[in-house]
């Protein structure tokens, strides 16, 4: 069991590299191609278009098969396209390929959480998904900055071929370690699509939309926040991912204890307000070269605890159909990092410097709050509406 839970993280490893490496080597891709760089930034929103659409079409597509077989067919495409990518000649042909990279993506996590919680110790499922999510988190603690490092050195396709090794292993895992699981889904497959008749999962996805999109405001800037505002050279941007990714490691796990100390939308609030907290105290720290260090590895921490308790949130939210809802909360991930980094843009575009950009996110974290008290509201509404009906059938 701990082998099954060990081959998701190492596929959610390969998931974080191709997915953050781009943004660390996006200057020397754009040279290769002869482009300038706002345009080689498609090709990150080319990857986040291949997760939003693939989610549910990759998972309603796979629920009738067992689990760990579409697991395995997610993870050998995942591979194919990636090391396809090293290969590449030019913008377009690597476009299309950085969206069918990112096809996988969402239905691996999705499909992926809830096999983590099936295999856990009951009581115990939040650490099961958490063990799934560390591989993207040490991705970003050692998996990227080796990458970039690669990439830049000696050749950008060299990071993919990279990325198209880890799938080899994610796909040998998978194979050999996780045990035979039934089909994703016992429901026909357009009955899976009456989950988005429920209010609660549409609030639940608005919620990581908004709220974790505050998280990818600040991280989408990090690198001139540490430049420009405090001061420091170029070559610290490296080390300060590195402190970044270490709290996200921390975090995750840490986030995981929340989820199973507090019901997950408590731990969401909790964490949320934390956010809000963090990021507003960082524009007034930012400007310290040794405070902004501290605050970047905080802020890694809290960001990323969020991750197993909004997914078990969204799991319990679509009863029947959790695979599609878990799939589609990766989705949210992905329209959350666009957003984010979209809209913390805007107040630097006008002039207002880059520290605005952890306003933004923390403003965002804030309606990630209210959107959470809104689903208790709802909740307490349907127990109230749940108890006066039983009340008069009993009567």
């Amino acid at each position: 069991m701990n082998k099954a839970l060990l081959s998701l993280a190492i596929g959610g490893f390969g998931i974080g590299l191709t997915e953050f490496v781009i943004m660390g080597i996006l200057p020397d891709v754009a040279n290769a191609f002869s482009i300038s760089i706002p345009k080689a930034g498609h090709f990150i929103s080319a990857y986040a278009l291949g997760v939003v659409v693939g989610a549910p079409l990759l998972t309603g597509i796979g629920s009738k098969w067992a689990a760990n077989k579409v697991l395995l067919g997610l993870m050998i495409w995942f591979t194919v396209f990636n090391t396809l990518s090293a290969f590449a000649s030019g913008y377009n042909s690597f476009m299309v390929l950085r969206f069918m990279s990112g096809l996988p993506h969402g239905a691996f996590f999705g499909i992926g959480a809830v096999v983590a919680g099936k295999l856990s110790k009951k009581g115990k499922e939040a650490q099961g998904i958490a063990i799934m999510f560390s591989g993207l988190t040490i991705a970003n603690l050692m998996g990227v900055p080796l990458g970039t490092y690669l990439g830049k050195h000696f050749n950008w396709s060299i990071s993919f071929l990279m990325v198209g090794i880890v799938g080899v292993l994610a796909v040998l895992s998978v194979k050999f370690w996780m045990p035979l699981l039934k089909q994703s889904s016992e429901v026909n497959f357009f009955k899976e699509f009456k989950i988005f008749k429920r209010l609660e999962l549409w609030l639940i996805i608005l919620l990581t939309t908004i709220g974790t999109g505050g998280f990818f405001a600040w991280y989408s800037y990090i690198s001139p926040l540490i430049t420009d505002v405090a001061g420091h050279s170029k070559e610290m941007v490296s080390y300060a991912m590195i402190l970044a990714g270490l709290g996200m490691v921390i975090g995750n796990f840490l986030g995981a204890k929340l989820a199973e100390r507090f019901i997950p939308i408590h731990a969401i609030i909790i964490i949320l307000i934390f956010m809000v907290f963090c990021l507003s105290l960082n524009t007034f720290l930012a400007s310290s070269k040794i405070l902004v260090l501290v605050m970047t590895f905080v802020i890694g921490i809290i960001c990323f605890c969020i991750s197993t308790p909004i997914q078990l949130a969204i799991i319990n939210a679509s009863k029947g159909s959790e695979t599609l809802g878990s799939s589609l909360n990766q989705s949210a991930f992905n329209i959350g990092n666009a957003s984010g980094a979209y809209l913390a843009g805007i107040p630097i575009a006008m002039g207002y410097g880059y520290t605005s950009a952890d306003w933004v996110g923390a403003a965002m974290a804030a309606t990630g709050v209210i959107i959470a008290f809104v689903i208790m509201l709802l909740r307490k509404s349907k127990f109230k509406e749940k108890s006066k009906t039983q009340l008069s059938y009993s009567n």
